[in-house]
C-alpha cells in the first residue's frame, strides 16, 4: 500500500536543513526536531567538559542552558515558539505574585488552560495548520515543569513538613526561584524539545554541582573500595539509549512505509473495506507510530543522561 503524495511540507521553523529534507524526503520540521536533538547531546559533552561546576558559577550555566534552549526552540517552532514563551512568562507573573495557598490551584489552571487553548485553535480553527510545525510537544512538556514546581512550591513553603510523605520532603521547594533559575529549569536545551520532567530540586542541584554528591551518597561508596567520590561516566548509559533510537528509528521507517497512516482516509479503504478489517488496520497503524515516540523521548534522554553527569 503506497502512501498517497502530499502537499509539500513548510515550517515555521528555520529552512537552513531544507535540501537535507528534499533529499531524505523526509518534513523538515522532523529534520529539524532531531538535529536540535543531537546537536544537543554534543552540547551536552561540552556542557560537562568545559562548563563543569568546577569551571563555571551556577549563573554561567544556567544562562548557557537557557540561552540554547531558546536558540533551539526558535530553530524548530520559529514564531510557534512564542507560546512557549508566553506560558512561561504568565507563569513566572503567578508564581510571584499569587498567595502561596493558592500558587499550585492558578499555575495549573493557566498553564491547562493555554495548552487547550492551543490545541482547540490547532485542531478545530486552523484544522491543524497550513504550516506543519507541531510546538505541542514542548508546550506539555512546559506545562508538567509549570505544575510541578508550583505544587513542590507549595509544599516547601504553604504546608508543614509533618504532613507531607518523604518524597514530598525531599523534593519540597522552600523559596521561589529566581527568574534565571525559573527560565533555566523550563528552557534549558536538553528538555525544552522532548524533555524529560525533571524535579526543580534536582535540577538545581546538578547546575550547582551537588547531584553526584547527593546521588553517590546514597550507596556505600566506602565500603566498594573508593577513597573519595568516583566521577560517574555516563558513556555506557548513553550508549545503550542511543542503541534503542536507532532501533526505534528503524522501525517506524520500516512498519509506516509499509502501513501508512494516509491510508485510513483514503476513500476506497472506507467505501469497501469491511468495518473489522478498518479497526484491525488503525489499530496497527497506530502502533506502528509508537517507534517515532519511542526515538524521540529516549534521543532526549540520551543527552538528558550526559547533561547530569556534569
Amino acid at each position: 500500500m503506497a502512501e498517497p503524495p502530499g502537499a509539500p511540507h513548510r515550517t515555521t521553523g528555520s529552512t537552513l536543513l531544507h535540501p537535507l529534507s528534499g533529499l531524505l524526503g523526509i518534513p523538515l520540521d522532523q529534520i529539524n526536531f532531531v538535529a536540535c536533538q543531537l546537536f544537543a547531546l554534543l552540547a551536552a559533552f561540552w556542557f560537562r567538559i568545559y562548563l563543569g561546576p568546577s569551571h563555571a558559577s551556577s549563573a554561567v550555566r544556567h544562562a548557557f542552558a537557557t540561552l540554547f534552549g531558546i536558540y533551539f526552540a526558535v530553530f524548530c517552532f520559529g514564531w510557534y515558539s512564542i507560546h512557549l514563551f508566553v506560558l512561561v512568562m504568565m507563569n513566572y507573573g503567578i508564581m510571584n505574585m499569587a498567595s502561596i495557598p493558592n500558587i499550585h490551584r492558578y499555575s495549573f489552571v493557566v498553564a491547562m488552560g493555554y495548552l487547550t487553548l492551543c490545541h482547540i485553535s490547532r485542531i478545530y480553527i486552523f484544522h491543524y495548520g497550513i504550516l506543519t510545525t507541531d510546538f505541542s510537544g514542548p508546550l506539555m512538556i512546559i506545562t508538567q515543569k509549570i505544575t510541578t514546581l508550583a505544587c513542590q512550591l507549595h509544599d516547601g513553603i504553604g504546608r508543614q513538613a509533618e504532613e507531607l510523605t518523604a518524597e514530598q520532603n525531599r523534593l519540597a521547594v522552600k523559596s521561589r526561584p529566581s527568574l534565571l533559575e525559573y527560565l533555566s529549569y523550563l528552557l534549558n536545551f536538553m528538555s525544552i524539545i522532548a524533555g524529560p520532567c525533571s524535579n526543580y530540586k534536582d535540577y538545581i542541584a546538578f547546575i550547582e554541582g551537588r547531584h553526584v554528591h547527593m546521588k553517590l551518597l546514597e550507596v556505600n561508596w566506602k565500603q566498594k573500595g573508593y577513597d573519595r567520590l568516583p566521577d560517574p561516566s555516563p558513556t555506557g548509559a548513553v550508549m545503550y539509549k542511543l542503541c534503542i533510537t536507532l532501533v526505534s528509528l528503524i522501525l517506524f521507517l520500516t512498519l509506516t512505509k509499509n502501513f501508512p497512516m494516509a491510508y485510513i482516509i483514503d476513500n476506497e479503504f472506507l467505501d469497501k473495506t469491511p468495518f473489522l478489517s478498518r479497526l484491525g488496520y488503525l489499530y496497527v497503524v497506530t502502533q506502528a507510530a509508537k517507534p517515532k515516540y519511542y526515538f524521540a523521548w529516549t534521543l532526549g534522554k540520551s543527552g538528558y543522561t550526559t547533561y547530569f553527569c556534569g
